[in-house]
């Protein structure tokens, strides 16, 4: 069989996890965006990937479950072709209860989370707060052994070197050649909702910060609302926001200061910490709130891999692999509600 083209229009992270997942299975890859890799919300820098609570079971949920407990090998091997840190570390995360209902609640959670994760990960409660120094009303807390951090910006640098590494051509402009992806966030989401003639989804501003202070041996918290995520480069990250309505898309303002006000209230280690980032931009939010991958209607030869607002890096190693099963053996193992016309 002749070596397949695929082109792969937009560098964020699902674009980068297709034309990844396509050259592995030895398909001649081209990858387009006119900023760069991680020119959009891919190049953030939160990385808080958390699973969702073990209750109402969904395939949104078990996606997202399997994909998670691909990351450690996927992103080991991107680091072994690529010769750079993604920032990737299962570090855990841990929550403080609010009262006794709530550690009620999450003590069930942790009997539905050993039946669906198994041996995988452990979901429970306890006195620890992980080395935060942080209080609970409750005096407890939620940790899951699941979630794991990673460094957006060093993520997508990592892809974009193994991509390179691996014979993969990625440009700023170019012809399009065999089969296309598109992952072009917000925008992409746009394009869709003006040739369908009704919405498939909406950009959603995030606002987020990053904060000098030394904690990669710590979990990430979550906490007031808050992912609170601390990277092996000495900054702790905290966010987001999400806005539906705003100005600019790229600036800050005193919605980050609330942030920042709420998480050094949370966490007095924070309190004297010292910004060394502010950062905004904007995510695809799919109308149905779950990634959308598949052919996009009416386009033959055309692909969507777009949404992956809030959970985009989580979700990142199994959409690369869903949209290579689909592009080049045309096996589609697309979960119900992540097919393109379950958004239109």
């Amino acid at each position: 069989m002749a070596t397949a083209d695929v082109t792969v229009m937009g560098a964020g992270i699902f674009g980068l996890s297709v034309a990844w997942a396509c050259l592995r299975r030895g398909a001649r890859v081209r990858l387009i965006d006119p900023g760069g890799p991680g020119a959009g919300s891919s190049g953030g820098i939160v990385g808080a990937l958390a699973p969702h609570v073990p209750e109402r079971w969904n395939r949104k949920k078990q996606f997202q479950l399997e994909s998670l407990l691909m990351a450690e090998a996927f992103w080991r091997e991107v680091s072994g072709a690529a010769g750079r840190d993604p920032g990737y570390a299962r570090s855990g995360r841990v929550q403080p209860l609010a009262d006794a209902a709530a550690v009620d609640l999450a003590r069930a959670r942790a009997v539905t989370a050993a039946a669906l994760w198994g041996d995988a990960a452990v979901w429970d409660v306890t006195g620890d707060d992980g080395g935060w120094g942080i209080a609970s009303p409750s005096g407890r807390f939620v940790r899951d052994t699941l979630s794991a951090r990673l460094h957006p910006r060093a993520a997508c640098a990592a892809l974009t070197a193994a991509i390179r590494a691996r014979g993969g051509e990625i440009a700023q402009a170019g012809a399009e050649r065999g089969a296309v992806v598109w992952a072009t966030g917000w925008q992409g989401l746009a394009a869709l909702s003006e040739t369908a003639g009704r919405p498939a989804g909406t950009a959603i501003k995030g606002q987020a910060a990053a904060l000098r202070f030394e904690a990669a041996r710590l979990p990430q918290l979550y906490v007031d609302g808050l992912h609170v995520v601390p990277h092996s480069d000495g900054t702790v990250a905290v966010g987001s926001t999400s806005e539906r309505d705003f100005g600019t898309a790229d600036t800050t303002d005193d919605q980050l200061d609330a942030v920042l006000d709420r998480v050094r209230a949370a966490v007095p280690a924070l309190a004297r910490a010292a910004v060394v980032e502010r950062w905004a931009g904007l995510r695809p939010r799919a109308r149905s709130r779950a990634p959308m991958l598949g052919p996009w209607p009416g386009r033959p030869g055309h692909y969507v891999a777009n949404g992956g607002f809030k959970i985009g890096f989580g979700m990142a190693p199994k959409v690369g692999e869903v949209l290579a099963d689909l592009v080049l053996e045309g096996r589609d193992t697309i979960p119900e509600g992540f097919r393109v016309e379950d958004s239109l």
